[in-house]
Parts: C-alpha cells; sequence; structure tokens
C-alpha cells in the first residue's frame, strides 16, 4: 500500500521544484505588483513613500496618461512582427528544403546573435544606420533618401531593431514546424498537376501554421513589452510603454503608475494574444 501511495506521490514531488520556482519568481512578484498598482502616495511622506488605499483609478489614469505611448508599443510590435515573418519564412524554408548538408551551419547562424548581449547588438544597428554607416551613403546615393534624411533616432530604426534582435524566435518555430512537413505530400502535390504556388498555398502554408502563430506569438509578446530598442534607436518621440515603466521605476519613483502600467500591458497582450490563437484555430496552444 506505501508503494502504491509513493508512486502517486512521486509525480507531484518532481513538480515541486518547478512550482517553488514559479511561486517564487512570478506569483509573488504578480503579487506584489498587484499590492502596488492601488497605493497612493502617503500625505507628507517623502517621495517614494505609498501606502495601500486600493485606489483602482490608478489603471485608468495610467492608460490615460500614456494611452499614445500604449498605442506605438502595439503598432511597432505588429510591424516588427510582420516584418519578421516576412523575412523568416523564405529563410526558414530554404534551411527546411534546399541547403543540404548545410542545414546545421545555417541553423547555427541563426543563433548566433545570441551569443552576443542583446545590448550591444542593438547598439551595433546604431553604428550600421548612423551617417558613416554603410546603409546611408548608398540609400542617398540612389536617391532614395534625401541629404538631410536620417535613419537614426526614428521609428523606422526601433522597428528595425526589434526585427532583427526577435527574428531567431522567429525563425526556429517555422523551421521545426517546415522540417516536419513529409516532402512526399508536396511531391503528391505535384502529381496532381499542382504547380509551386498552389503547392505552397495549398500544402506547405497550412501545414506550417503551427511555426507561424508560435513564430508570431514568441516575436510579438516581447516586442511590445521591448524598451531597449526604443532607448537607444529611437526618440523621445517613439517612447513605448517599456519606456515609460522603466522612468515611473527608476526615474520618478511612481510605482503604482508602473506597476498599473505593467498590469495593463500585461493584460493586454494576454487578451491580443487569446483571440489571436482562437482566430488561428489553434486553441490547443492556450
Amino acid at each position: 500500500m506505501s508503494s502504491i501511495l509513493s508512486k502517486v506521490k512521486l509525480p507531484y514531488l518532481l513538480l515541486l521544484p518547478g512550482f517553488l520556482f514559479l511561486f517564487t519568481f512570478f506569483i509573488l512578484p504578480i503579487v506584489n505588483l498587484a499590492q502596488t498598482s492601488t497605493q497612493t502616495p502617503i500625505a507628507g511622506g517623502d517621495t517614494g513613500e505609498y501606502e495601500q488605499t486600493f485606489r483602482f483609478a490608478n489603471y485608468i489614469d495610467a492608460f490615460v496618461e500614456n494611452r499614445e505611448q500604449f498605442a506605438r508599443s502595439f503598432i511597432f510590435a505588429i510591424c516588427a512582427t510582420l516584418l519578421a515573418l516576412a523575412i523568416a519564412y523564405p529563410l526558414a524554408y530554404a534551411i527546411a528544403f534546399k541547403s543540404g548538408r548545410f542545414k546545421n551551419i545555417l541553423l547555427v547562424l541563426i543563433i548566433a546573435p545570441f551569443f552576443t548581449s542583446f545590448l550591444l547588438r542593438t547598439v551595433a544597428w546604431k553604428q550600421i544606420l548612423g551617417e558613416e554607416g554603410f546603409v546611408v551613403p548608398p540609400l542617398r546615393t540612389l536617391g532614395i533618401i534625401g541629404e538631410s534624411t536620417t535613419l537614426t533616432s526614428t521609428s523606422f530604426a526601433v522597428v528595425l531593431g526589434m526585427t532583427y534582435n526577435f527574428l531567431p524566435f522567429m525563425t526556429l518555430p517555422l523551421y521545426a514546424s517546415l522540417e516536419r512537413i513529409d516532402p512526399r505530400t508536396m511531391e503528391a502535390s505535384g502529381d496532381l498537376y499542382a504547380n509551386g504556388i498552389t503547392t505552397f498555398r495549398r500544402v506547405t502554408l497550412p501545414l506550417s501554421m503551427p511555426g507561424v502563430v508560435a513564430g508570431t506569438l514568441l516575436t510579438f509578446i516581447p516586442a511590445a513589452g521591448d524598451y531597449v530598442n526604443a532607448a537607444i534607436l529611437g526618440n523621445p518621440n517613439t517612447k513605448m510603454l517599456g519606456n515609460v515603466i522603466e522612468s515611473r521605476y527608476f526615474r520618478i519613483v511612481d510605482y503604482p503608475t508602473a506597476a498599473a502600467l505593467s498590469f495593463t500591458l500585461m493584460a493586454a497582450i494576454l487578451i491580443l494574444v487569446t483571440l489571436y490563437i482562437r482566430k488561428a484555430g489553434t486553441e490547443e496552444l492556450v
């Protein structure tokens, strides 16, 4: 009897370390964040001193005051996600079906940027898009941009930096999904007189949709909360919600507003992700 009970308890014991980790580093901080979001400053207290008054109007005030940055965060994240998808899908397709014996080398090159700091990679783009970089002079020579046009400190630079930094998160799920497709299904499509475009539209793309959904989620979620790219590659007019939260926490020392903005951002991302997954027909990923 004791051996049966021990076998029943064993799975729960194996889950215990993971649960303790999540409880300590995820649940407790979330609870603390929720408590902070409804606090108000102590009358006559020093800067950064707050008391719990359960003022839920903090959420409304925080959203109204920063609605522009809120909208900009999602616009930038959507643009970066779509651009990453446009780049990553052909890349993943080529690696999965056309790379041959170079497949492993190309996969290593995809994850190679992770060997360096996220911050350094972002700073590098500031140099690439700068006046002395190798992008601006050729564009001016071709007449694509004017002599006074700059690419740094613009929305374009922020979106481009986000696209580059999160591109592996899009490419790897797409590759994994495409690599699992049985080549015989595409051969069967050809046997049924389907051309390459029809085969891709009716066979390859539908079978790779789990990778598309996973890749877009892995790109959009961190991109919506990013603040490094906007801080380094942008300007005050391209600030995202992450920059506002960082400023409220560490500079202005307005903890309730920062916490309320964090919760609002998490809730908005959760709602959008849920709607997107249901629309894509992959509810099992929730």
